[in-house]
């Protein structure tokens, strides 16, 4: 069973942060879900992204590789919104990386150098969040799915960004569950 080091999105650790990694847990997985921003959380994506601003990109992704640091080389690296740069980052850069799971972002992968071409990958994105679909996101995910030998991009109808936290009011069940199954299939087969 692949290992998992999911880092989180704008609103810090969560609830439903935990539910989803307790899901991939219940499936056998070991799960890892590091705390980027200290103990800190947000009630609004902009508060969340501010403090990451105020605390520096550098620093997050430091402590995104310090997380990582001693754990095996073999990982999945999976991130929601935000958690997508540390996790793209090590990913595209930690040698032995396993496969990555990246929900609702994606960075155009020449940020961190050339996607791994045999380096499996998921997308996950609504197909009208205005971040998404919007920002780069979903053009940064195409050309990722383009250059990799085994990559998809799954959009779902809706316009919710953090739509599969459980937690949340933008949560979709059906999307959600289908994101949940999809992930599932994916670990168990890389």
């Amino acid at each position: 069973m692949p290992e998992v080091l999911l880092f989180h999105h704008a609103l810090g650790p969560n609830e439903g942060l935990r539910a989803f990694a307790d899901e991939l847990r219940a499936a056998g997985h070991t799960v890892h879900t590091p705390d980027l921003f200290e103990g800190r959380t947000f009630g609004t994506i902009d508060e969340g992204v501010a403090y990451a601003r105020e605390v520096g990109w550098d620093e997050i992704m430091a402590r995104g590789e310090r997380a990582a640091e001693n754990l095996p080389s073999d990982l999945v690296y999976g991130g929601f919104s935000l958690g997508v740069v540390p996790a793209q980052k090590l990913a595209q850069t930690r040698a032995g990386a396993k496969s990555a799971l990246f929900f609702y972002s994606c960075m155009p992968p020449e940020e961190f150098g050339a996607w791994p071409a045999a380096l499996p990958a998921q997308i996950h994105g609504m197909d009208a969040d205005p971040i998404f679909m919007d920002e780069g996101d979903v053009d940064a995910a195409r050309e990722l799915v383009a250059s990799a030998d085994d990559a998809e991009l799954f959009l779902y109808p809706g316009d919710q960004h953090y739509f599969a936290d459980s937690s949340l009011p933008s949560y979709d069940e059906g999307a959600a569950k289908l994101l949940a199954q999809r992930v599932l299939e994916f670990l168990a087969r890389v």
